[in-house]
């Protein structure tokens, strides 16, 4: 059997711009964004898409959901905490302004935000408490700007 993983990524594609490359989510912080699956749909990926439009998909995949989303929620919440697992944000879309005025994250910021989490880097590093949602913010990392 395969035992529990010590940390779970959701890729988010923030079209506002507003979240930061990499965040650190408590318990229920990765609940609520669990719940919610927010992203964006965007050129490339979706048809008739011209421009980032935010979508919301409850535990990721909405169409493929038996019970209600707060049933997988609760139990997801109860595996984090029971088998003390990290849960990140990554966001693979913009930064410093919404599509239009800001940047896309490069897939260097991508790739390096998952190699901190995989290779245990961001453990090592400081955070600081986002003032609008409240949760963990590296201040530093290899190859991302903060």
């Amino acid at each position: 059997s395969g035992g529990h993983p010590d940390y779970i990524i959701f890729l988010c594609c923030d079209a506002f711009g507003v979240l930061p490359p990499v965040a650190k989510l408590n318990p229920g912080q990765a609940m609520y964004h669990f719940i919610s699956g927010y992203t964006a749909k965007v050129a490339g990926t979706e048809r008739g898409i011209k421009e980032p439009m935010a979508t919301f998909s409850p535990c990721y995949g909405a169409a493929f959901l038996t019970l209600h989303p707060m049933e997988y929620a609760d139990l997801f919440k109860e595996k984090l905490e029971k088998h003390d697992v990290d849960c990140y944000l990554v966001n693979t879309g913009w930064s410093g302004g919404a599509f239009g005025d800001g940047e896309r994250m490069s897939i260097k910021t991508t790739r390096s935000c998952i190699d901190a989490i995989f290779d245990g880097s961001i453990k090592k590093t400081t955070f600081r408490k986002d003032t609008v949602f409240g949760f963990e913010v590296p201040t530093a990392l290899n190859n991302v700007d903060a």
